[in-house]
């Protein structure tokens, strides 16, 4: 039997990182081959509201826009995903220093609902402002650099 799996919360940053092949996607593609992925069902939100923003900006083309929503609905199947709920914005955990915006905030509060429900092994995020205040409430930051 082999070791098991990294738990590892992706936040939108990350995920889209990955969808879209950008340059932090290298590193992270060679690991998450061994990791159980977790999310907040804000990622599918803010994730395609990229997407959307992304064409209307003709960053991408057509043919991305369309490869990428049809990715979104088939990886949302690879997510053990919690919903961000009442009990999450209410939850009274706050950085020390930092003032994230508030779905930074919402996902770093499931995230740490994850790491005391079963556990989190890793943080993933490519936003500083992000993982500055993950890591004030002592979430495990995976570190890309």
């Amino acid at each position: 039997m082999g070791s098991p799996k990294i738990k590892a919360f992706l936040d939108t940053s990350a995920y889209l990182s990955l969808l879209l092949g950008d340059e932090w996607s290298k590193e992270l593609k060679k690991e998450i081959k061994n990791w159980e992925l977790l999310a907040s069902s804000l990622l599918f939100l803010e994730a395609e509201r990229n997407i959307v923003r992304l064409i209307r900006e003709s960053v991408i083309s057509e043919e991305v826009f369309d490869e990428a929503l049809q990715r979104l609905k088939k990886d949302s199947e690879f997510f053990i995903v919690r919903d961000f709920s009442i009990d999450l914005c209410m939850t009274g955990s706050y950085p020390a220093g930092s003032t994230p915006r508030s779905l930074d905030l919402a996902h770093i509060r499931t995230a740490q609902w994850f790491r005391l429900n079963g556990g989190l092994d890793q943080f993933v995020s490519f936003d500083k402002t992000q993982v500055r205040a993950a890591r004030e409430l002592g979430l495990p930051i995976w570190s890309w650099a």
